[in-house]
């Protein structure tokens, strides 16, 4: 089957909450606060491939997501950024915002 249309929803990865944390030691009254950050959430990148020659891998999922942040933790902890991810597309692909009509990109060449 050759695919040549396909519309899909593309999400990045959301950043992960940080910790509302304070340190607490025997000795030291007002310790401060000690919660990490949030990890940063996965990017989606779209790229065009010599080697891909159809949108078929489009047909049957609709809906692409990244990896989401981890939480950060106490003792100033950093959440784990999510994971990239990275869709291949035939050279010749055209995206455009659904909700603009705006063209975001033209991928011409591969890469």
């Amino acid at each position: 089957m050759f695919v040549d249309r396909a519309e899909i929803e593309i999400e990045a990865g959301k950043g992960g909450n940080g910790c509302v944390a304070f340190r607490r030691e025997k000795h030291i009254p007002f310790g401060g606060p000690s919660g990490g950050d949030g990890g940063d959430g996965g990017d989606v990148i779209v790229r065009a491939r010599e080697g891909v020659n159809s949108l078929v891998a489009f047909a049957h999922r609709k809906h692409w997501r990244a990896e989401p942040g981890r939480m950060g933790g106490g003792s100033d902890r950093h959440g784990r950024s999510g994971q990239d991810l990275t869709i291949d597309v035939p050279p010749g692909t055209v995206i455009i915002d659904r909700a603009s009509g705006l063209v975001l990109k033209d991928l011409v060449a591969d890469g």
